[in-house]
């Protein structure tokens, strides 16, 4: 110990076993013309020959011994701290040669070479992979490949992804990110063809565990755990290299993005082929017109607006840009729009391999956007067409639309969804909710097309909604949480706080300016950060 300790002012002087090895050993001598770093190993090799369980008293006493040795305190303190450096130094040691022969041992033992090892963590989810990268230097190595982050997936049932995270994530892609999905998803990932709303608000935001949203965010942190406008930056940086190549991005409930930064985003992404909007404050003009400019590759668009009905942005230019510029598109879905017949046919019969179509919640759509277009080149190939809960669909329309079916139009079609929790508009006044089994011809439907799924659930037969009801309804502050917790109910004659809101337009639907009644309930982040105190 005392040699270990003070090998620095020890005196050199020659030793007559100096040329003896093993003399050398065993009484710590020191031979000045061997290296400085052959002296240290001598040294430690002594040292460590006391490092047996048998000698810790030993070694205890000898120490006790040195410090009895020095008559000043602060000596014996600056000794004391010598050693407690001199331990932590070894014992770092220690730990890095140990990982150092796991390492090793695990590269002889793992039966995959580097190259399959990183085709493996290619498939694994993001976090997944975090955990395999902390298990092993050799693990670590193959996890740093931008090829294990080539599909990035950060959505999260609750905030626990900021800014730094995802640019980190993207960075590591660099030009192989092919994949990128962000944000919170209030549940397990839906069905392509499910109309189940993925908008996350502070109307709904209670998961399944009954634990506030909102409770969890305060407890986390609001600022450190929260995406920003930024958080897509690093895909424009580095002269737009990690977005180049990039062929999904599927953003959820991101509140502080707004169309800037959106759209700034996408023009990052020329080869985008996926884009799955959902939550976000921005604009439907807009988003279209950025997607017509700079994703002229994009085959699918799915797009559900943050506060239903209200968005009534969408032009008929911008659908016919759209249309001229993404001729691929195959799959569309706008959910919760204010669109217009008009405009929804000039998508439906402009993108000529259109087979999926979703317009979901969509206000202001009366059906007449299907008349004749069985016939026509951009609606023959339909396979899936959703009109779930479109609160100006007429009954009248939906008639002739599967009368059209039994003729023969739509042999491609395999999944309709007519459903109307508030049953279908009738032709004269859509304030008269209704559904005549006689008008629609569901049975024989079923009967000429027994591949088709026909999804037709209505409220209960010739029930109407009357007009008092929906001014109680908006009239009500109280009655509007007592709605919201029981609208899942296909009989139920209520309507939430947004459809109750574009409820009250007194016209058709097709009108392209709101009329004085149109009322708006303005959500804020402010607001959210209210509740979460």
């Amino acid at each position: 110990m005392d040699m270990l300790l003070e090998a620095s002012s020890m005196a050199k002087r020659p030793c007559l076993c100096a040329n003896d090895p093993g003399c050398r050993h065993s009484h710590g001598c020191i031979n000045p013309e061997v290296s400085k770093s052959e002296q240290m190993e001598d040294l430690l090799e002594a040292f460590l020959d006391f490092s047996d369980s048998s000698s810790a008293l030993s070694l205890h006493l000898s120490f006790e011994k040195l410090l009895d040795s020095r008559a000043c305190d602060s000596d014996q303190s600056l000794l004391i701290d010598r050693a407690l450096r001199l331990g932590s130094a070894l014992l770092e040691a220690g730990k890095r040669s140990a990982r150092k022969r796991a390492s090793i041992h695990n590269s002889m033992t793992w039966a995959l070479p580097p190259d399959l090892t990183i085709k493996v963590f290619s498939m694994l989810d993001t976090q997944s992979l975090c955990y395999a990268a902390a298990t092993c230097s050799m693990f670590h190595k193959c996890a740093m490949d931008p090829l294990c982050y080539a599909n990035i997936d950060l959505t999260t049932v609750v905030p626990k992804v900021n800014n730094a995270v995802v640019s980190t994530m993207i960075q590591r892609a660099g030009k192989v990110l092919k994949s990128l999905r962000l944000g919170i998803v209030p549940g397990p990932t839906l069905s392509p063809g499910s109309s189940q709303p993925l908008v996350y608000t502070i109307r709904n935001s209670v998961d399944a565990a009954g634990f506030s949203w909102n409770d969890k965010r305060s407890r986390q942190g609001k600022e450190s755990s929260i995406l920003t406008r930024s958080c897509l930056a690093a895909l424009s940086g580095d002269t737009g290299a990690a977005g180049a190549l990039l062929r999904r991005l599927h953003l959820y409930n991101i509140e502080r993005m707004d169309n800037t930064a959106l759209c700034a985003a996408l023009s990052a992404c020329p080869s985008l082929l996926d884009l799955e909007i959902v939550g976000l404050h921005v604009e439907l003009r807009q988003t279209l017109m950025s997607v017509s400019t700079n994703c002229h590759l994009i085959e699918r668009l799915f797009f559900e607006s943050s506060k239903t009905g209200r968005d009534d942005s969408l032009k008929a230019l911008t659908c016919v840009e759209l249309v001229n510029n993404c001729p691929h598109l195959t799959s569309l879905a706008l959910r919760g729009f204010k669109l217009h017949d008009y405009k929804v046919r000039i998508l439906v019969k402009g993108f000529q391999k259109l087979k999926y179509v979703d317009f979901s919640s969509s206000y202001s759509i009366t059906g007449t956007f299907l008349r004749n277009l069985g016939s026509s080149t951009g609606g023959s190939l339909l396979e899936v067409l959703i009109l779930r809960d479109c609160m100006h669909l007429k009954e009248v329309e939906v008639a002739k639309f599967l009368s059209a079916i039994i003729a023969g139009d739509f042999r491609l079609l395999r999944l309709l969804d007519i459903s109307n929790r508030e049953g279908l508009a009738s032709e004269g006044d859509w304030y008269y909710r209704c559904y005549n089994s006689s008008m629609i011809p569901i049975k024989q439907v079923l009967e000429e097309r027994p591949d088709l799924c026909l999804l037709a659930e209505f409220p209960s037969e010739g029930s109407i909604i009357e007009i008092e009801q929906m001014i109680d309804i908006l009239n009500s502050d109280a009655s509007l949480s007592s709605h919201l917790s029981s609208h899942s109910s296909e009989s139920s004659m209520f309507m939430s706080s947004s459809e109750s809101s574009y409820n009250s337009d007194q016209g058709s639907g097709n009108e392209d300016g709101r009329e004085a009644g149109y009322v708006i309930y303005e959500e804020s982040s402010d607001e959210v950060d209210i509740l979460a105190v």
